[in-house]
């Protein structure tokens, strides 16, 4: 009673501080009240939008449907649906784990909207209801991206024996585009119903609690997803190894746990972390500019051209697809042999192409004279081009690292061949070191080229331009969303595909060589089939490592818009006698090194992003030791055609676990660590989130085209030097297991982290500031002292506790160890 009766006194406590102005305040402009081309107002542009939403939903889903009638050998169709089995299974622990973990996010939300800022019950359970909203969206596109992948890894392998290799390129790609266009048009969707049918008072609440619900969804499907494939493609190739097995060996009870985990990690997390990173871009504009742009008829303008933006790039992407899918027909279709990244990397440049045109077109007739200046439509234009074009040319930049074809990855070869192992580790980390700094150029280049259009942009229009405009490149790295998920999707098929060609024993079939020309109408090529795959698997791996950075890329850059809405809340805007709006400068020179506890935080920052890689690591490598243990103990290489059903079960029973523990581990680490900042000093945590940016990107970079290069290299001896089972074939294989958890888990994991934690870091910091204006800065202090203790334990958690040293019973829940600990 005592404990209650003290959480009642502070929450009354904190009832009684001042309410002060945050996103959830925020109020639409009336879009009816601005005119654009052809006299139509801005509602009615915006509905036209919506109809353009389904439009893309309704392909996506005809695509689907399409991949499901494609011809399939029923040898091929059972393992793509075990495969999905397996897959539902992993995505229904993971929807548990999320709404476990809303009901600490949705309290720390009530506690804040309703105690603190005495907002009405109904906008408060408005905010937790789309907090809800976004987790389904992030949750369902992704399960969406499991069905339509498994759908096309079946037929993507069986179309292969056709003898020729362009199906083998159609159908992963037509799989990536429903994907991805059902996405796009989702978040779309979703944003346009907010921002046309949600009372104006209740757009703030909404967008904030839907950023943040699908940015949970994605955090943690994003980071399990990542553990749990890279646990079990270890321990699949390890075997490769240890008992001189093929690739994909049916007889290996790891290969279908790996084929699980290429979609928990290559599919569920990048759809989710895509439609994320969509939407809270989104979100940063549109707080910008309800917060930064004085003037309705502006914030109308603005807001309507943004959302035409990425209308006009959906039927961008569509309209390219369609066009490449004539082009490559016409070159590839009857051909015996194809590149296949050269039409990939045709169809991301035209689509870029497309969308800048467009771009310029749609900004003059929506925008020519906007704030009495006839110019700012091309230079805004001109802002989202840099955006849109990092969309093609980080791919093409990224190829130079991870590519089969680029000589970073042909010198990892080449060293593997004297230096086994250990030089070829050491010039993969080359690879990974050199991307950073090439990347880091190009990004600082973009941004650099939108900064100097941003300084054309008049201060009366609105404030801090330039930031702006760094939202805008970021709002255009995803502008061809659906083309970029497309190519991303295109891997996790090509990969699955090559898989399930072996598992299915097809060679083995009695007759069926007879068969398959009876019920299909052509005789199978076999070789030519298994060549084809492997060559295609090695295109699907480059368009993984390019898309990476990307998303990556578009975290750090839209993180500076988010982090705005931070620094007007700490420092307010001053208006002058003139209505000139402006940050207040004297809270403004806390933003420097001058001020020690800013300083400080652009120091931890780094520290954090260090952790949660090693931590994301320590469960890969601790539950790919105990999945190779199983899998040594269980393997049967003698009278059996391929493992039982059960063995391959329990291997993915031990990713699953592993990826949960792991991931409960960082996930409170890193939700302690930003309550902990932000009550600590709100400036501090100002730095603290500029720092993770920026270390968060270049380890990011880095560990991710490492991982490529060690991949394609793999791949090179394997396709290209046929050298399978050769001393240099299981030297880059131990190269490509260290890169697995490098490019797929910590990586990766990184984008939504960043995300992640600046908006819910928005909530803490405005939380703690509420408390501090109340004068309650000492319980604040208290507060950051107490989350940063809790946030110690599960940093201390996630080695301590998930050593492999530690008996399997004590973290497995298993009744007992079945070997000695190591």
């Amino acid at each position: 009673m005592g404990r209650i009766a003290g959480v009642l006194g502070l929450l009354t406590l904190m009832a009684s501080s001042t309410a002060r102005a945050s996103e959830a305040d925020l109020v639409l402009p009336d879009f009816r009240t601005v005119t654009f081309v052809g006299g139509l107002n801005g509602h009615s542009l915006l509905m036209a939008g919506i109809a353009v939403a389904v439009f893309g939903l309704i392909f996506g889903f005809m695509q689907y449907t399409a991949l499901r009638k494609l011809p399939v050998h029923k040898s091929m169709l059972e393992i793509s649906e075990l495969i999905y089995e397996t897959c539902k299974t992993y995505l229904i622990t993971q929807g548990k784990f999320i709404l476990i973990l809303e009901v600490l996010i949705g309290a720390v939300m009530v506690v804040y909207f309703g105690f603190l800022r005495h907002m009405e019950l109904i906008k408060v359970i408005t905010i937790l209801v789309f907090s809800l909203i976004g987790i389904a969206g992030s949750y369902g596109v992704a399960w969406f991206g499991i069905r339509v992948n498994t759908f096309a890894n079946s037929r993507t392998a069986f179309a292969s024996l056709r003898g020729k290799p362009y199906p083998t390129y159609a159908i992963p790609l037509q799989a990536g585009m429903s994907i991805g266009m059902v996405l796009i048009s989702t978040e779309l969707l979703l944003m346009l119903i907010i921002l046309l049918f949600v009372p104006a008072d209740f757009a703030g609440p909404c967008f904030i609690g839907f950023a943040i619900g699908e940015s949970l969804g994605a955090s943690v499907l994003r980071i399990a997803g990542g553990i749990f494939t890279k646990i079990a493609d270890i321990g699949s190739d390890l075997m490769k190894i240890v008992f001189r097995i093929k690739e994909d060996d049916a007889r290996n009870p790891g290969v279908i746990a790996d084929c699980t985990g290429d979609n928990a990690g290559d599919s569920v997390g990048p759809s989710a972390d895509g439609f994320e990173t969509y939407g809270v871009t989104g979100v940063a504009l549109i707080t910008f500019i309800l917060l930064a742009v004085p003037g309705a008829e502006f914030q109308v303008q603005l807001l309507v051209w943004i959302f035409m933006m990425r209308i006009v790039m959906v039927l961008a992407s569509l309209g390219s697809y369609g066009i490449n899918g004539i082009i490559q027909g016409g070159k590839y279709k009857t051909a015996d042999h194809m590149n296949f990244e050269a039409p990939l990397t045709f169809l991301v440049w035209l689509t870029s192409i497309v969308s800048v045109a467009l771009t310029f077109l749609v900004s003059y007739l929506l925008i020519p004279n906007l704030a009495g200046d006839t110019t700012l439509w091309w230079k805004l234009s001109a802002i989202i081009t840099c955006g849109t074009l990092a969309g093609a040319i980080i791919p093409e930049a990224i190829k130079v690292f991870t590519s089969t074809e680029s000589r970073h990855v042909r010198e990892v070869v080449t060293a593997s061949r004297e230096g086994g192992a250990s030089l070829n580790v050491i010039s993969g980390l080359v690879a990974g070191n050199f991307s950073a700094y090439w990347m880091g150029i190009i990004i600082a280049a973009l941004m650099g080229g939108a900064y100097f259009f941003s300084l054309d942009i008049p201060n009366t229009l609105m404030i801090a331009p330039a930031v702006f405009a760094f939202g805008l490149v970021a709002f255009g790295f995803l502008g061809m969303g659906p083309v970029t998920i497309a190519v991303d999707s295109y891997g996790p098929v090509t990969d699955n595909a090559q898989s399930v060609y072996e598992l299915s024993l097809i060679e083995n079939v009695p007759n069926v060589k007879a068969e398959i020309q009876q019920d299909f109408g052509f005789s199978p090529d076999f070789d030519k089939g298994k060549l084809y795959l492997e060559e295609n698997d090695g295109a699907g791996n480059t368009f993984k490592a390019t898309a990476k950075p990307v998303l990556i890329g578009t975290a750090v850059v839209g993180a500076t818009t988010m982090i705005f809405s931070i620094i007007v809340i700490l420092v307010g805007i001053t208006v002058s006698a003139d209505g000139f709006r402006s940050l207040n400068a004297a809270n403004a020179a806390n933003l420097s090194l001058l001020h020690a506890p800013f300083l400080l935080g652009l120091v931890t920052g780094g520290a954090i992003i260090y952790w949660f890689s090693g931590a994301s690591m320590q469960a890969v490598s601790t539950g790919a030791y105990r999945a190779v243990e199983f899998i040594k103990a269980n393997i049967k290489l003698e009278g059996v055609e391929k493992a039982s059903v059960s063995d391959s079960k329990r291997v993915v029973e031990i990713c699953t676990q592993y990826a949960q523990k792991g991931m409960l581990n960082i996930f409170l680490g890193v939700f302690f660590s930003t309550l902990a900042f932000a009550f600590l000093e709100p400036y501090f945590f100002v730095g603290y989130l500029i720092s993770i940016a920026v270390f968060g990107l270049y380890q990011a970079v880095f560990m991710a085209n490492a991982g490529g290069a060690w991949d394609n290299a793999k791949k090179l001896v394997e396709v290209e030097l046929k050298a399978k089972g050769t001393e240099l074939h299981a030297a880059t294989v131990v190269g490509d297991t260290v890169g697995d958890p490098f490019k797929d888990t910590s990586s990766v994991a990184l984008n939504p982290v960043i995300k992640f934690t600046t908006l819910f870091g928005l909530l803490a910091v405005e939380l703690s500031v509420e408390l501090s204006a109340a004068g309650q800065a000492t319980i604040t202090r208290v507060f950051a002292g107490i989350f940063f203790i809790a946030s110690m334990v599960f940093v201390y958690r996630s080695f301590y506790g998930m050593r492999i040293e530690t008996p399997m019973a004590a973290i497995a829940g298993e009744g007992k160890a079945t070997v000695k600990p190591a």
